[in-house]
């Protein structure tokens, strides 16, 4: 029998719990998987599509981000040794290459390279994945950035979410977002609310909403989707800050950067 041959890397998404999408990055022969919250439906698309599992990535440490992998490992362990990288700060017993944030990360099994970027906010120690190559570019940022919103501040502040959020600003505008919640729907009507005057919302709120009666994701998203849609990549707009005095939400003489924080604390109770 003659080994598979590669093909050029593809990114599959991998439902879990009520709302997760577990990300297999493939080229048709071995995988890479982020934030294996659960192990089951892992396996059974690894089986599916023929898939050697090499590597393990997470982004932080929240239990349906890591839960799965001690039983990933397991079910690899008849083969080489899986690497799992994780980020420094946090405390995941399970990580065998911890990773700071400029860290370059050569995925076993595959031809793919990913930059790693510190992003506090949701947690303190929270890291994002960049792909960088002429293929494309893609973006695995776990709960930071959403389609159309970002995470709760479970251990950081909105300064610290704010710069994080800002290091994606800068990315080039087609870098595909694969973030790890289908939230899309539930932030794009906050941020209709938000910034009820921007139309591209409006336009964006019914393209989704097609995709999920089909049964289609609404991720990945893009760089510049996000910068047209998302009120947290947009705070400093004029329209969402008179919005947000307009509606008591924002004192008038708050400082530079207090408009997210008030855009985050509404979007908690919305």
């Amino acid at each position: 029998m003659t080994n598979p041959t590669p093909r050029p890397l593809s990114v599959l998404a991998v439902p879990a719990f009520k709302d997760n999408y577990l990300w297999l990055i493939h080229d048709g022969v071995h995988a890479a998987v982020i934030d294996p919250g659960d192990a089951a439906p892992v396996i059974a698309a690894l089986a599916a599509h023929h898939l050697t599992l090499t590597a393990i990535l997470l982004t932080h440490h929240h239990a349906d981000h890591i839960g799965g992998v001690p039983s990933l490992l397991a079910h690899a362990s008849g083969s080489a040794a899986i690497a799992v990288y994780g980020p420094r700060a946090e405390a995941i017993a399970t990580v065998t290459v911890p990773l700071d944030d400029g860290d370059l990360v050569d995925v076993p099994g595959l031809a793919l390279a990913l930059r790693v970027l510190s992003v506090p906010g949701h947690t303190l120690g929270h890291i994002a994945f960049l792909r960088e190559q002429a293929a494309g570019h893609w973006l695995f940022c776990g709960d930071t950035l959403f389609a159309g919103g970002c995470g709760r501040l479970f251990e950081g502040t909105p300064a610290q979410m704010r710069a994080s959020l800002a290091r994606f600003l800068v990315l080039p505008s087609d870098t595909a977002v694969y973030c790890a919640h289908e939230y899309t729907l539930a932030n794009l009507r906050f941020a209709a609310a938000a910034e009820p005057d921007n139309e591209l919302i409006a336009e964006r709120i019914a393209a989704e909403t097609a995709k999920r009666a089909r049964g289609v994701p609404t991720l990945p998203s893009t760089i510049g989707l996000e910068k047209a849609t998302n009120p947290f990549l947009r705070d400093e707009q004029p329209g969402i800050v008179a919005n947000l005095l307009a509606l008591g939400k924002l004192d008038p003489h708050a400082p530079p950067g207090a408009a997210f924080a008030a855009l985050r604390t509404w979007k908690n109770t919305f």
